[in-house]
């Protein structure tokens, strides 16, 4: 007679544990971080058509690591969370708030019922000020923490996370806050030479809190390159203009662009 096989609830929830924080370090990591006109995204990802940072609604944005097709999944549900609850009461009623709270909840009961989701979350509102900005990270167990100002995720995300406490600070312009970002994550963790990542190479986004409704807009091109050279006399960065509405849209040649939300 064949005894039943019997694990115990911890060992299931540890060894699923292991495997996805195992899996989900294996990909290129994401940093999130607070500059002093809205929030910033930036990742390595050299395709331009496979994004790992999108817009969700109006003022809310998303980065994910880990596994492409289940976080791709997760994003098209928030967009239909977001899309059924701004419709049903109010544009102001969607929250990152609630839209974290609404993952977590998917990603703790897949965590508990069957094979965890490789992937780690960042959702992210901008506000009216810096103050009002909020940051929420959610792993693939369904925890939820807010973040102060930055988060780091995915492969090396600890030495990630010193670097940008010793680093960051309230009230970054846009260019020293990409540039802060380009900096680690071209860090090699075993101390070796680091390398220096070029605008072709990342996936870069920002929630800008100067634009009117719909905050998202992706930074490439001759922008990007100017952001991340201040310094560099051959490259033009218009410091006192670069947080204006519509400029992002004008240099990156997005102006006039729908939205990317692929429900309507």
């Amino acid at each position: 007679m064949t005894m039943p096989f019997y694990v115990s609830p911890e060992q299931r929830y540890k060894e699923n544990a292991d495997y996805a924080r195992r899996n989900i370090a294996r990909g290129r990591p994401a940093v999130v971080l607070g500059y002093d006109g809205g929030i910033a995204f930036i990742t390595e990802n050299p395709s331009r058509s496979l994004h790992k940072v999108s817009e969700i609604y109006d003022r809310i944005g998303y980065a994910a690591v880990g596994k492409y097709n289940e976080f791709e999944n997760l994003r098209v549900a928030g967009i239909r969370y977001a899309d059924l609850r701004g419709y049903s009461n109010d544009r102001s009623d969607v929250t990152a708030r609630g839209l974290a709270n609404a993952y977590a909840q998917t990603l703790g009961a897949v965590f508990t019922e069957s094979k965890p989701l490789e992937v780690e979350l960042v959702v992210a509102e901008v506000g009216t000020t810096p103050d009002d900005d909020q940051l929420f990270r959610l792993s693939y167990d369904g925890s939820v923490s807010e973040q102060g100002g930055y988060v780091a995720m995915g492969g090396q995300a600890d030495q990630l996370t010193t670097a940008l406490a010793e680093r960051w600070r309230p009230g970054l312009t846009l260019s020293e806050a990409l540039t802060l970002a380009v900096d680690i994550l071209g860090r090699d963790p075993g101390g070796g030479a680091a390398r220096e990542l070029t605008p072709a190479q990342l996936e870069v986004a920002v929630l800008d809190r100067l634009r009117p409704r719909r905050a998202f807009r992706r930074l490439a091109g001759p922008l990007l390159e100017r952001l991340l050279r201040p310094d560099d006399p051959t490259t033009d960065v218009p410091h006192t203009d670069e947080r204006r509405p519509g400029l992002h849209d004008t240099l990156t040649g997005d102006e006039g662009e729908g939205p990317e939300n692929p429900e309507g």
